[in-house]
């Protein structure tokens, strides 16, 4: 009896003390979780500097500076910088003439937005602030410092210029002040060209539930859109092409109303359509935005450090993230969901890069034509069908992550691009037929980047030239005045 005592009161012990640890480790949570911050400075309104934010918010802060690790990497592509270009150096020919043909690198994080545009060719080697190929406009989604500009110069003043005028105002990365209410922390639209697409759609955006700002925050810059200089008097105004709607063709339909193009084929002399990254308007057509899934669930998913909850704000694929992004909603093992993600990028990549070739063979041909006299009503029908073509495999091809986002639609605009581009080379085989060529029009050597370039007539040492010049003498002359602005910030906050 007296050993069954002595058990019994072992147990009781360990059961009260167990109790104990999990009683104090419930307190603690419960502290924890009441905790709540005490701010360490005031927030400015248009406050651009993300370290500053950082000083409140410190666990979304630290998250937001690993978007600038850059050592994940995909099966197609992560947040390493590639050449795009030398890895498909058919896109120089599909370019040719537009300023990708010079310059297009996988993006890295958003910490990375401003330094990769002003180090980008197709942004040039200004002289000086009235110069350049690119208009401020391109400063649009780069940095918070563009709400605080618009803010103080006018929304149309600031789309006015060349992009160098800015390059001392817009000096901080993509970050705080881009999405959110520095008194509220609410998430708040900052870029007025969204706005502005949703009032002509008639809708209200301040009426969008949190869920779908969750989505609508990323739609302020990935997205379609286009400079429309008809706006204001020597402005590149931003505007969205969503009037019709979020398909490739409704946006199609839109450009083909206004006679717009982004530019004319160096080529084939076709008037193009440049899709920039429609992420927005592919995910609308999903399977996720239908089940109410937003962006910032797969991309920002929360997490929870030291019984708070936070949205981790290390932007990134959720394929380097599948725990807290996908097995969230879906219950298979990582090796199963990746696998079915690769399944479907192999498959529309297939079927896109097909679509590749059969354009750079229409633009060659196109070009043959007009070499043999073609007419401008000859070739007006071909070039409408190379148009519409290449924007159906832009849309898909910039829509970074799209076979994922919405695999069947994508799917479905490939397979209509595909349609269409070999309409176009019957009409153009017919019509070289007309013009006394017969046989195949040979396809050029664009095995590597720098054949490409030289095939359709790119200077690029020159190009080069021009921006190392540029680095060396514009360049420390914009961080000097950002120095000097951000020291005047700096004594009004002490």
């Amino acid at each position: 009896m007296k050993l069954k005592n002595w058990f019994l009161l072992a147990a009781t012990i360990l059961v009260v003390f167990l109790l104990g640890i999990l009683a104090s480790s419930i307190i603690e949570r419960r502290a924890e979780t009441a905790y709540v911050y005490k701010p360490q400075v005031k927030i400015n309104d248009y406050e651009p500097r993300n370290e500053v934010w950082g000083k409140n918010y410190p666990r979304e802060y630290q998250s937001y500076m690993q978007t600038a690790e850059t050592d994940f990497k995909s099966k197609y592509n992560g947040n390493t910088m590639i050449d795009m270009l030398e890895v498909d150096p058919r896109l120089v020919v599909l370019w040719a003439g537009y300023g990708f043909s010079k310059d297009y690198n996988q993006g890295r994080g958003h910490v990375y937005a401003v330094e990769d545009l002003r180090n980008s060719l197709r942004t040039g080697g200004p002289k000086d602030e009235n110069s350049g190929p690119m208009p401020s406009t391109c400063w649009s989604c780069k940095s918070p410092d563009v709400p605080r500009t618009m803010n103080q110069a006018g929304i149309a003043e600031f789309y006015k210029g060349k992009w160098a005028r800015l390059g001392g105002e817009i000096v901080n990365p993509i970050g705080c002040a881009d999405c959110h209410d520095p008194e509220t922390m609410n998430l708040m639209i900052t870029r007025p060209a969204l706005v502005e697409a949703f009032e002509r759609q008639g809708k209200d955006i301040t009426e969008a539930s949190h869920q779908e700002m969750r989505s609508l925050v990323c739609a302020q810059c990935h997205v379609e859109y286009y400079f429309n200089k008809n706006v204001a008097e020597g402005a590149a105004y931003l505007v969205f092409p969503w009037d019709n709607g979020y398909t490739a063709e409704d946006m199609e339909e839109y450009y083909d109303n206004m006679e717009f193009a982004d530019w004319t084929h160096a080529l084939s002399k076709a008037p193009m359509l440049k899709a920039q990254h429609p992420g927005y308007e592919t995910y609308m057509t999903g399977v996720h935005a239908a089940r109410g899934v937003s962006c910032a669930d797969c991309h920002m998913p929360y997490k929870s450090e030291g019984g708070q909850k936070y949205t981790d704000h290390h932007i990134q694929s959720p394929l380097n993230n599948v725990a807290n992004s996908c097995q969230v909603c879906h219950r298979q093992e990582t090796t199963q969901l990746l696998k079915d993600v690769f399944e479907r990028q192999d498959r529309i990549i297939e079927n896109r890069d097909k679509l590749e070739e059969l354009l750079v063979r229409a633009h060659v041909e196109a070009k043959k034509a007009w070499d043999l006299g073609a007419t401008e009503d000859q070739m007006k029908a071909i070039l409408q069908d190379i148009r519409h073509a290449q924007w159906r495999w832009d849309y898909a091809a910039a829509a970074h992550g799209g076979s994922f986002h919405s695999p069947v639609e994508i799917g479905r605009v490939i397979g209509t691009g595909l349609t269409i581009a070999q309409e176009g080379r019957i009409k153009l085989a017919r019509l070289l037929l007309q013009l006394g060529f017969e046989g195949e029009v040979p396809y050029p050597d664009i095995s590597t980047k720098a054949k490409a370039q030289e095939f359709i007539g790119l200077p690029m040492d020159k190009l080069k030239e021009e921006k190392k010049e540029f680095q060396e003498t514009i360049l420390p002359q914009w961080d000097a005045a950002a120095k000097k602005r951000e020291d005047a910030w700096e004594v009004s906050y002490n």
